[in-house]
């Protein structure tokens, strides 16, 4: 699908995120292996929640939708699980394969877990490597660092484990694994990441201790808990930074969640000189959760790096976007996880960007944005990346002319409303 968008004179409105991607998973699958029924409200509708769903109920998992975004989950408990009768597609999902590669692990039977092209080729030696040492028993392609994945899973042993990198997938991988595992596992992490596993085991009644940088899990059977899942921030942003760099803008994003393990793109929008304002702060189970008001704003470019980054890594082509409006130059480092996302997210941002008419140039970990430079319309490529689509229609919108974006229903992976939310804004809706 090519989707055509023209500049906007306004963009006015409330927008509500579609539920966390990231805890709809965690939510899901951890119900799935609980003891009780669940109820998940505002569960996301995101291609890659859905393609967990599928997952999880051809390996015997009882899950019912209701209304949009309702899901009634009964658990079948730590030893429900089955063996699936086909190859599970996790289709381009890697949050899916991952943490559902530690799930399968432990489990008495044979997996075999895919996805598509994209999934494919993305790194998964990160996530076999401590399953491995736990004793599980995975074999992959190229070396055994790429799906499809055989998991011949079976009764593992606790490790303490240093993670090489800040990654939620991998720390939520070893974690599922943890629970089944004889002995406590101890995870060490170079710096924090998004921790909604934690938050929900501990609502779910593990025996977890979290501690500076160590995790502790011991073997514990959880308890179903009923969610509501806040908007996810991850979302949000897209209209933060819109309402940050147009000339015209108010917007305000309600129920959207703040955990502060995601939250960096508050902070850097705020350095820069965003005019944001957080308001009805409160707590929806266990997750910090606020509304969020966005105004025209002018920016200055800043330097972000180091801990922040896993705080804002799937924001950062909308942080790029955002110093093209700024006043001077905006330098991102240390950000080399983009090159093994959906595609090169470095690569592309900076390619499309420039396409577009902006001044910026690649770093081997990040990217150097000159700001003030006008943006102008330009027939762009969304590389099948859905944060890059969404990106460059928030592009569009301040672009001088019409922005063409070939591929644009990739969104629909992470919001798949999207489009519509922009037409609406546009339009004072």
């Amino acid at each position: 699908m090519k989707q055509r968008v023209r500049a906007a004179r306004a963009l006015d409105g409330e927008v509500y995120p579609p539920g966390d991607k990231s805890i709809s998973h965690r939510a899901l699958i951890l119900n799935s292996i609980a003891q009780g029924n669940a109820r998940v409200s505002n569960f996301s509708q995101a291609g890659d929640c859905l393609a967990t769903v599928a997952c999880l109920r051809a390996l015997g998992a009882e899950i019912e939708s209701g209304e949009v975004g309702e899901l009634f989950v009964r658990g079948v408990g730590k030893g429900g699980l089955k063996e699936a009768e086909d190859v599970l597609d996790a289709e381009d999902s890697a949050t899916t394969m991952r943490i559902l590669t530690g799930l399968l692990a432990a489990q008495p039977f044979l997996s075999v877990i895919t996805g598509d092209e994209s999934l494919r080729s993305r790194p998964m030696s990160r996530v076999i490597q401590p399953l491995r040492l736990m004793g599980a028993r995975i074999w992959g392609r190229s070396g055994d660092s790429r799906a499809p994945l055989v998991i011949k899973g079976g009764q593992l042993h606790g490790i303490r484990y240093q993670l090489p990198v800040a990654s939620a997938q991998l720390k939520s991988a070893v974690l599922l694994a943890a629970l089944f595992a004889k002995g406590d596992t101890i995870i060490k992490e170079p710096m924090p990441s998004r921790d909604h596993t934690e938050i929900l085991l501990k609502a779910m009644g593990a025996e977890i201790e979290v501690a500076a940088d160590t995790i502790t899990l011991s073997p514990s059977r959880l308890n179903a808990v009923d969610l509501i899942i806040p908007g996810d921030i991850s979302s949000a942003a897209f209209w933060l930074v819109a309402g940050a760099v147009h000339p015209q803008a108010s917007i305000r994003l309600l129920n959207t969640g703040i955990n502060p393990t995601r939250s960096g793109i508050l902070d850097v929008l705020r350095s820069m000189g965003a005019d944001l304002i957080v308001q009805n702060e409160r707590v929806l189970n266990g997750e910090p959760v606020a509304d969020l008001e966005v105004h025209s704003s002018a920016l200055t470019g800043v330097e972000i790096g180091g801990g922040l980054i896993p705080r804002l890594i799937d924001e950062i082509p909308l942080i790029a976007l955002a110093a093209c409006a700024a006043r001077g130059k905006t330098v991102i480092r240390d950000a080399q996880e983009l090159r093994v996302k959906e595609t090169d997210r470095i690569s592309a941002t900076v390619g499309e960007l420039l396409k577009m008419g902006a001044e910026a140039e690649e770093l081997p970990d990040g990217m150097v944005i000159y700001g003030g430079k006008k943006l102008r319309g330009a027939s762009c490529d969304s590389h099948r990346d859905h944060r890059l689509a969404m990106m460059l229609g928030i592009a569009a919108l301040i672009a001088e002319g019409e922005t063409e974006i070939d591929n644009a229903e990739v969104a629909d992976i992470s919001y798949p409303t999207f489009w519509q939310d922009l037409e609406n804004l546009s339009s004072g809706q």
